[in-house]
């Protein structure tokens, strides 16, 4: 039972409900940056990331900075490729647009591969582009949180590796990590980018990011400087590689508090095997779809194949506007997300369903919110089947 304040069960595609351990840990007294303890704690945590991406390799490493997810986009941007650079964006969703505007930002040629709403670039697809030019990176959202698609990596690595052996390949994994299996390691995965406040159960503020060996060697072998000073793999990678051997380093100032709360959600994640907390996932995920469907609605992402297990997007019935359905949803208690994608954005919500929401069997979130769904729709004149 939750000791939090009472308030709305929020379920959006992150931020995400948080245990009251993670909550706890947050309110940890001060710190020194560079002392014995914290530093211990920051070890541990990026320790704990490799075990949570799946990679056993020394030679890759897990980073944590100060900020938002979308740091980790500037971060490849500005290390991984150099200006003039083609690198090859998959589509499915507001988040590859954002992701080759970073890349332009930088003076890189992103080429978008964009599948219809709902879908996903096919393989063959891919594998034409491969083949009509080199791409130094190619880029994939595992799950796009504006539409709930889902990509399958395991098959793209796999694809590349033989078509493209030369390009890198990276995960945007902010709606993905730590409620889809990801196998950094046995994938052949270059780099994964996230954030803490989804899956991973932490308050917003770090963004993570694990390299692979391949992509720190592509990063050593620039020709020009990297494009950010902050962003810099050059400024961040002795520091956390001092960090995991429990040595004190300097380059910026870390968030002692968000490390200890990411810290203390990490060891709740890995106290049980990964496999089944995916396991947990999707069968809740699979669960609140069948619902969905009974209440005769429809996803953005009409494939299964294509259809996230954090996460839901679902298009709204005919003559039902979000701004009349979600207030109610929030007098019940619940809170979902309206559209984000520009061409659909008034014509779907957003269900987040990850983290303690879902591996808690103590909290009802995932009940209440498809009751309030329901009940919501018919006070706004739909009634479901």
């Amino acid at each position: 039972m939750s000791n939090q304040p009472e308030h709305p069960a929020l379920l959006i595609p992150g931020p995400v409900e948080f245990d009251d351990e993670v909550l706890q840990a947050m309110s940890h007294y001060s710190q020194s940056h560079v002392g014995a303890p914290f530093v211990a704690t920051f070890g541990e945590t990026l320790t704990m990331l490799r075990q949570l991406m799946q990679s056993s390799k020394p030679e890759s490493q897990p980073f944590v900075v100060s900020g938002s997810g979308t740091l980790g986009w500037d971060f490849v941007a500005a290390n991984m490729v150099e200006k003039g650079d083609d690198v090859l964006v998959l589509h499915t969703g507001y988040f590859a647009d954002s992701f080759a505007d970073c890349f332009e930002t930088y003076g890189i040629n992103a080429t978008q591969l964009k599948a219809p709403i709902g879908d996903r670039p096919q393989l063959p697809e891919v594998e034409k582009a491969l083949e009509e030019r080199n791409y130094k990176l190619i880029t994939v959202t595992h799950v796009d949180t504006s539409t709930g698609v889902l990509s399958e990596v395991k098959a793209l690595s796999e694809l590349v590796h033989r078509v493209s052996p030369e390009t890198l390949i990276v995960v945007d994994g902010v709606c993905s990590v730590g409620s889809e299996d990801i196998q950094f390691d046995e994938w052949g995965i270059d780099a994964v980018l996230t954030a803490s406040q989804k899956a991973i159960g932490c308050p917003a503020g770090l963004c993570i990011m694990m390299y692979s060996g391949r992509a720190l060697e592509r990063f050593k072998n620039r020709t020009t400087p990297p494009g950010s000073y902050f962003a810099s793999i050059k400024n961040w990678l002795p520091i956390m590689r001092n960090y995991e051997a429990k040595k004190a380093s300097y380059f910026a100032t870390p968030s002692p508090q968000l490390i200890h709360a990411l810290h203390t959600s990490l060891i709740q994640i890995l106290a049980r095997p990964l496999s089944e907390r995916f396991a947990i996932h999707r069968e809740t995920s699979q669960r609140i779809k069948s619902t969905i469907a009974s209440y005769g609605l429809t996803q953005v992402a009409t494939k299964p194949e294509n259809q996230a297990n954090g996460m839901t997007a679902i298009y709204l019935p005919e003559g039902v506007k979000a701004p009349e359905l979600l207030p109610n949803l929030l007098k019940k208690g619940v809170i979902f997300a309206g559209g984000l994608h520009k061409e659909i954005a008034a014509k779907y919500i957003r269900f987040g369903h990850m983290g303690v929401s879902v591996v808690d069997p103590a909290r009802k979130d995932i009940d209440k919110a498809l009751e309030a769904l329901k009940e919501g729709l018919g006070e706004v004149g739909y009634q479901t089947p």
